[in-house]
């Protein structure tokens, strides 16, 4: 691909034939339109138009994955070709803009009547938008230097229950969460700044908690305090954040949107931690939507640090190939720069799947977090961290989770409780 163009890449479910198919969705993704208009001319489509690249046909299926798609024109009316298609678009027609980008690439097409099926698997991201945007400010390394971690995934939880708690009540539970040895502390998504819990009230509280900790022990935590909001809300909570000597702000990223990402990172000091929720509307059916792929290109561009990719055997609906996909997705540099994040496996997890996850992934270039696995061992918090430590020691030794247990009660506890080892939490 030259440099005047980009690429993206989607899998189809039609009852068309697959050339129709991809020049409608050529059309409609740059000059075309469902009648040709006078202003349509040959010069403006050769500087504009989207250009089918390529087609590869995968299968046939004898159902439409979804209603609401045009019957063949021909052939017969109960066979769906599955295929991947790569179409190519000028980037004149989106400039330096990843919002436009975004829209060019995932706007209309989902509610095309030719397909049963869409789904965006991958997008190149032009110089032009890489450039003009700021990608990661900390990234791996910029994470680990701060809680001083290296030799190992930064291992952290989230502040349970969800909603509910005070500032007072926040910095109590933070204050027995640090001494538990963890590296990192969050927010859950659904607490943000209602009004039973401002920002600027709870992150005072926190970090007087932390700072107390930190004088006694010298280790730092990083707390990620959710500041969703407006856009100016935002900025002002995060320097609330900063003020109070905050090392970590998070945004629920589907809220909030790719502009409000990237006007946050232009003014930030601390990490970015990114949440995905709302991401199962987006993928959930395996024929329609966004692949991970694509989705966490966009916001590590805007600039992002850490972002959530569910975990093995997860409370959700996605498989462990896909969530270890999607790990090694953020890990990928997108340009020459130094533009990886940090991966955040989350949901259900204890040192059950680190062995999996280590095995599967290939690195420790990631987060840990456990809830359930932490604050639930029998032997309380600060347990529930070691036995997660002693977990990816054993993955990181090769040697089995049982074996290691017999002289690690952390580990052996949390088998008994959690286990047998293989399952969830």
């Amino acid at each position: 691909m030259t440099s005047e163009r980009f690429s993206a890449t989607y899998r189809i479910e039609t009852a068309h034939p697959l050339s129709e198919a991809a020049e409608a969705m050529a059309g409609e993704q740059s000059s075309g339109t469902f009648v040709d208009v006078p202003g349509e001319t040959e010069r403006l489509r050769e500087r504009h138009a989207a250009r089918v690249e390529s087609i590869t046909e995968l299968d046939t299926v004898n159902e439409p994955t979804l209603p609401g798609a045009a019957p063949p024109s021909v052939g017969d009316p109960n066979e769906y070709t599955r295929a991947e298609v790569r179409i190519s678009i000028p980037v004149r027609n989106v400039g330096a803009s990843l919002p436009n980008l975004k829209t060019a690439v995932a706007g209309n097409l989902f509610e095309l009547r030719y397909f049963s099926g869409l789904r965006l698997l991958d997008v190149e991201i032009p110089d032009k938008i890489v450039e003009a945007y700021p990608g990661p400010q900390f990234g791996i390394e910029g994470t680990r230097q701060i809680v001083g971690v290296e030799d190992r995934p930064v291992v952290g939880t989230i502040i349970k229950p969800s909603v509910g708690l005070a500032p007072a009540e926040t910095a109590d539970l933070v204050s027995d969460l640090a001494e538990s040895g963890v590296d990192f502390i969050k927010d859950d998504e659904l607490l943000a700044g209602p009004p039973y819990s401002p920002v600027e009230d709870r992150v005072q509280a926190v970090m007087a908690a932390l700072d107390d900790h930190e004088s006694a022990s010298g280790g730092e935590v990083m707390y990620a305090c959710n500041i969703t909001g407006d856009v100016d809300e935002m900025l002002s909570r995060h320097d609330a954040v900063v003020e109070a000597g905050g090392n970590c702000v998070m945004v629920s990223l589907n809220s909030v949107g790719l502009s409000a990402v990237k006007r946050l990172r232009e003014h930030a000091e601390v990490p970015i931690h990114g949440h995905r929720n709302g991401w199962g509307a987006l993928s959930r059916c395996p024929q329609l939507g966004f692949d991970f792929r694509a989705y966490q290109k966009l916001f590590r561009i805007a600039g992002i640090d850490h972002i959530h990719v569910n975990g093995i055997r997860n409370k959700f609906c996605e498989s462990d190939e896909s969530v270890v996909d999607s790990a090694r997705a953020v890990q990928t540099p997108i340009a020459a720069t130094d533009d990886a994040a940090m991966p955040v496996f989350s949901s259900g997890q204890w040192a059950g799947q680190a062995p999996d996850t280590y095995a599967a992934l290939g690195n420790v270039d990631c987060m840990y977090l456990a809830g359930g696995g932490i604050i639930g061992h029998p032997d309380g918090p600060a347990a529930g961290v070691e036995h997660i430590k002693q977990g990816w020691e054993a993955a990181m030794e090769g040697i089995p989770l049982d074996e290691y247990a017999e002289n690690h009660r952390e580990l052996r506890q949390a088998i008994h409780h959690f286990g047998p080892v293989g399952t969830g939490r």
